[in-house]
């Protein structure tokens, strides 16, 4: 790492950071279940994903005959940066990396989605940081249950918890000076939770956010929402909940019903990189089976409505792309009409994980937002005159 890890420790109950470690803490309930439900779910959640699995075939088939031009990029590069773990409210290890110095006037937090982790900004990581330089920290983390971070108890994969677990990454992290929020997707859902329960930071320290391939309001009215609907995920769910030992077992099964829907769902370009593609399904893969089914039913429910009045303070990015099943187009259009000084950016071709199918669009847009949210003379003029070349 390039700089030695920082090590503090706040009073009892309050978020603490130590040193970065490998592996995960994972930490959950046993309480025993009915196996005849869960295998009711598996049998019909494959009947759900036989169309997603025939049309991920087809795109792989398509894939493999153009050039890869990401072909031996390393996506890890994130995990070369200076990192920490720091510790919830809760008990739960967060592994967070920080590019840019502490010093840097602005800092910019980005908050991964469901079933990915901090990895997935790789793009904006890469351009961005030679992009701001020294004018600009980032912060990244992996969300609880996600990536390198560590497990939780089942009921606290909610919307809301993920909204103070961006908190503590506030208070350990960024103490003081502005920050602009990014998430995408389940991320985007984490900023709002933030600002319904937190609205005192924004106007104030809290100067910028982007919510991308995101949605207010439960995803029950896209696609998605059939899926969650299934009766069978129910058996899924209660399996996951009160008999862990058990999912565990059959835990091939349910990855092969549930996993080829998200991974279709990612891309809209069959044109898009193979790597690119191979990574995002990696992420996919690697996310435990306990995360993924109870932070489904997590996003079906939550509703952050509460908090637009709370970003409409603040200057705002929406963006989606124009072929995402999972947060369509109509949940970034009805954000947008609520933020008047929102700038709305849908990609024509692109699907839910666009800040990797589309990442110069995604970086341009977020270069823009951190000019509205931090106006100076020289960033003022330089956006006046780009616009009027535009």
């Amino acid at each position: 790492m390039a700089d030695k890890p920082r090590r503090a420790r706040l009073r009892r109950g309050r978020p603490t950071v130590s040193a970065i470690s490998d592996g995960t803490v994972a930490a959950g309930r046993a309480v025993t279940g009915k196996k005849a439900g869960l295998m009711a779910g598996v049998a019909g959640l494959g009947a759900v994903s036989t169309a997603a699995g025939l049309s991920a075939a087809k795109a792989l088939r398509q894939r493999k005959a153009i050039r890869d031009a990401y072909e031996g990029e390393d996506f890890a590069l994130l995990e070369a940066d200076r990192g920490c773990v720091i510790t919830t409210t809760d008990g739960i290890p967060l592994v967070v990396r920080e590019v840019g110095p502490i010093t840097a006037p602005l800092t910019v937090v980005f908050s991964h989605g469901f079933c990915t982790r901090m990895g997935s900004f790789h793009f904006q990581r890469s351009a961005l940081a030679e992009r701001w330089g020294d004018q600009v920290r980032m912060v990244f983390y992996d969300q609880r249950g996600h990536g390198q971070s560590g497990a939780a108890p089942f009921d606290t994969y909610t919307v809301e918890q993920l909204g103070r677990d961006l908190e503590t990454v506030l208070q350990v992290l960024v103490p003081r000076g502005p920050v602009v929020l990014v998430g995408h997707s389940m991320g985007g859902m984490t900023v709002l939770s933030h600002a319904r329960q937190f609205p005192q930071h924004y106007g104030r320290r809290i100067v910028g956010a982007a919510l991308i391939s995101s949605a207010a309001e439960g995803v029950a009215r896209s696609p998605l929402g059939e899926i969650l609907r299934n009766p069978a995920l129910e058996a899924v769910r209660f399996a996951a909940r009160y008999s862990p030992n058990l999912v565990h077992r059959t835990r091939g099964a349910i990855r092969s019903a549930l996993r080829p829907i998200l991974k279709t769902a990612s891309f809209g370009d069959h044109a898009i990189s193979p790597s690119v593609v191979a990574f995002a399904e990696e992420m996919i893969h690697d996310t435990e089976i306990d995360t993924l089914v109870a932070f489904l039913h997590a996003l079906e429910v939550h509703d952050e409505t509460a908090a637009l009045p709370v970003l409409a303070r603040i200057p705002t990015l929406i963006a989606c792309g124009g072929r995402d099943l999972l947060t369509p187009v109509k949940n970034s259009e009805e954000m947008a009409a609520a933020l008047p000084d929102s700038l709305l950016v849908i990609i024509p071709g692109a699907a839910h994980m666009v800040q990797m199918e589309r990442p110069e669009v995604i970086n341009d847009a977020l270069v823009r937002l951190v000019e509205r949210a931090t106006p100076s003379r020289l960033v003022a003029f330089a956006r006046r005159l780009r616009d009027r070349i535009e």
